[in-house]
């Protein structure tokens, strides 16, 4: 396992946010990284939320969970990441009404290149980095050039929530447990571009020991793969938020902690994989390289593995086109404000416009101004 027994440092940025709330004890209770494992959590937020932090750390040690050792909270990025095994990117800006796509792009790409340079400086070598915050694959892209020191293949964007929701679509849709829904593929974005796929590698595993292509048990009911099902697993977030008011926290939550298991700890079981959003460096799939891009991997001793040698339709491979033309465009759009503000001090970001509680994946800003351990 690429974590040994032992204390795990796990930092975790917009803590104080809903997903926050929930992966806390996940994090804490021995369910991401095992019961053998003590964990140590670093809490990073903003000043005005430090308080609320403050009663989120009194409730972690009042669950007495055996693995959990302590809780530090500060608004430093520096502190929280100082020699951090895990850390987990929660933190950033929530798009506002009225914000067009590019603005997002350069308020998180300020923010994500101070994480970045923070992570450069003072996080351990092989520390691992899940980026939440949205835009999650353009975010992360971001963070990873600035930390240099750190191998770009011990980052990851979010898209496994994408893959437990298209598991979950079809689990209903065939009338079986969405555990025995095997390899959907989400490819590209985190985002309504994003491809969710089931017919290149899905299939069920039934209790008899059998499985069947997803593309056998669906072939009379392609109209629903291709277009419904696709439609349904794009769009959720934002349906999310129109029926339950508030953004997908719960879902967000279980999401992160289940990729960081598989991921770093349980590894995926022989011939599965997961989905996850990671840098391009070999042109996987005709995708250009340099870019954070949803694939299908499998992972093992810590590590991920893109699956190769998928055959994919035609129709796949022009929804690729898609996501990937829009994932281009947010890099070109982060890579416009870094070359603007090269020189200039990455520490001037207003916390008045700042907040650590909305968008689908939880966004807040840690300025550097106070350290609070508690």
């Amino acid at each position: 396992m690429a974590i040994q027994p032992s204390i795990t440092r796990v930092a975790i940025s917009g803590a104080a946010g809903n997903i926050g709330y929930a992966l806390l004890p996940l994090l804490a209770s021995g369910y991401v990284f095992g019961d053998d494992r003590s964990v140590e959590l670093r809490l990073l937020e903003i000043p005005h939320a430090v308080k609320a932090l403050a009663g989120v750390r009194m409730e972690l040690i009042d669950c007495a969970f055996p693995c959990l050792t302590d809780v530090i909270i500060t608004t430093e990025p520096e502190e929280a990441f100082e020699g951090a095994d895990v850390i987990v990117l929660v933190g950033g800006f929530p798009r506002k009404q009225g914000m067009e796509r590019k603005d997002l792009i350069h308020a998180n790409t300020k923010i994500f290149t101070t994480m970045g340079r923070a992570i450069e400086e003072v996080a351990s070598p092989n520390v691992k980095v899940l980026v939440v915050a949205n835009p999650a694959n353009t975010n992360c892209l971001v963070a990873l050039n600035e930390a240099s020191r750190i191998p770009s293949k011990n980052f990851c964007a979010l898209t496994y929530l994408d893959h437990q929701r298209a598991k979950a679509q079809v689990a209903i849709r065939l009338g079986v447990r969405p555990n025995q829904v095997k390899n959907v593929s989400i490819w590209g974005n985190h985002s309504n571009t994003q491809y969710p796929d089931v017919l290149t590698d899905g299939y069920i595993s039934f209790d008899s020991g059998e499985d069947i292509p997803i593309s056998t048990l669906m072939a009379n009911d392609l109209e629903w793969t291709n277009d419904d099902f696709v439609q349904i697993v794009q769009n959720r977030g934002k349906h999310v938020i129109e029926v339950r008011g508030n953004s997908s926290a719960l879902s967000a939550a279980q999401a992160t902690a289940d990729c960081l298991a598989t991921w770093l700890v349980t590894g995926t079981k022989r011939g599965e994989t997961i989905s996850m959003a990671v840098y391009n460096d070999k042109g996987y799939y005709g995708v250009k390289k340099g870019l954070v891009f949803s694939f299908p991997c499998e992972c093992r001793d810590g590590d991920w593995f893109v699956k190769t040698g998928l055959e994919l339709s035609d129709l796949a491979m022009e929804k690729l086109q898609v996501t990937e033309n829009e994932l281009k465009e947010e890099r070109e759009d982060a890579e416009e404000l870094i070359k603007q503000t090269r020189f200039r001090s990455m520490s001037t970001v207003s916390t008045a416009s700042l907040a650590s509680s909305t968008s689908e994946m939880e966004l807040s800003v840690p300025p550097r101004v106070l350290t609070s351990r508690i």
